[in-house]
């Protein structure tokens, strides 16, 4: 497996800067505000007026829910760094799986209504702390009121990276949107089969609209960078929670992403999975244990076997 060695020192700017000065920020707002009358944020479609009604799937309106913000310690070390990956967690979600390790936030609206220059104000907030970026996670649904507050927190003096932390499954409209805006896309892929992705989260497209926009994010923003303090600028960064008798979705998504996108990008395999939501109610037997000790090593293999890069800051 190839490590990464040395980056060259640089300054960065943050792409949403520049988008605010050329207009491309404000233009985008426009084209959200309508897509959010008929709403194609997401591949659910379900293009209800969410300026009057809630998403059939989010069962979000025109404004974003936010459950907690805070800086994080708990994410990649190139995110986390010494002050924390400004992280904040928006209610609801768009996927809903079966066995969300996160489901009292993403399941239930279980948080408050901020206003665009509420989340304004908690985005330079956390950059106050000193956070290294802000971290919006599970955002798809909320798009529009992401770059509201963008525009409003950069004439507050936002000066900090990006990061879309999200399922990834978004719209290719959405993801158009935020060309120029997000500095790090973390999307999640989970399943490489139709009928995994069928069973536990009711979306059997979820793997080729995955595939798909793992190579728009990948075009907007390359390989993931990261500064000489091991810092993420900018990038892809993806993630795999390695779930109980999915070895063959693992294999197939590592070998695309060594294959179709590139062999540095950057790849979290996660082993933190345990039985959650409906599959502790027995609804999903083949998902109710733990990883074993063979399934860890034999998804690092995987990852050996493509010779995709190692990052040290994962």
């Amino acid at each position: 497996m190839r490590v990464l060695s040395t980056n060259k020192p640089d300054a960065y700017s943050p792409r949403y800067l520049k988008a605010y000065r050329d207009g491309i920020l404000e233009s985008n707002i426009i084209k959200g505000e309508a897509l959010l009358k008929k709403c194609r944020l997401c591949p659910r479609n379900c293009e209800v007026n969410r300026y009057i009604e809630k998403g059939k799937v989010c069962a979000i309106g025109k404004s974003a829910l936010v459950s907690n913000n805070f800086p994080h310690f708990g994410e990649e070390s190139c995110l986390v760094g010494s002050h924390g990956s400004g992280t904040i967690f928006f209610t609801s979600c768009n996927l809903r799986c079966a066995f969300c390790q996160n489901w009292d936030i993403s399941h239930f609206k279980n948080g408050r209504e901020v206003s665009s220059l509420e989340l304004a104000k908690i985005m330079v907030d956390l950059q106050d702390r000193e956070c290294h970026n802000i971290n919006f996670v599970t955002p798809s649904h909320v798009v529009v009121p992401i770059l509201k507050a963008v525009k409003l927190a950069v004439e507050m003096g936002l000066t900090i990276p990006l990061v879309y932390n999200t399922s990834a499954y978004d719209s290719v409209e959405s993801l158009k949107l935020l060309d120029g805006i997000i500095d790090i896309y973390m999307p999640d892929f989970k399943f490489w089969y139709r009928k995994s992705a069928n069973r536990f989260m009711k979306a059997p497209d979820y793997p080729k609209v995955v595939r798909r926009n793992i190579r728009i994010m990948h075009k907007q923003v390359g390989d993931l960078h990261v500064n000489n303090h091991g810092i993420a600028m900018k990038g892809l960064l993806v993630r795999h929670l390695v779930l109980p008798d999915h070895l063959k979705d693992t294999y197939q998504i590592i070998q695309f992403l060594a294959n179709q996108i590139s062999l540095e990008t950057a790849l979290n395999i996660m082993f933190q999975y345990h039985p959650e939501y409906n599959v502790n109610r027995n609804h999903y037997p083949e998902l109710n244990r733990s990883l074993s000790l063979e399934e860890r090593e034999c998804a690092k293999r995987f990852k050996k076997k493509f010779n995709l890069l190692d990052y040290p800051w994962l």
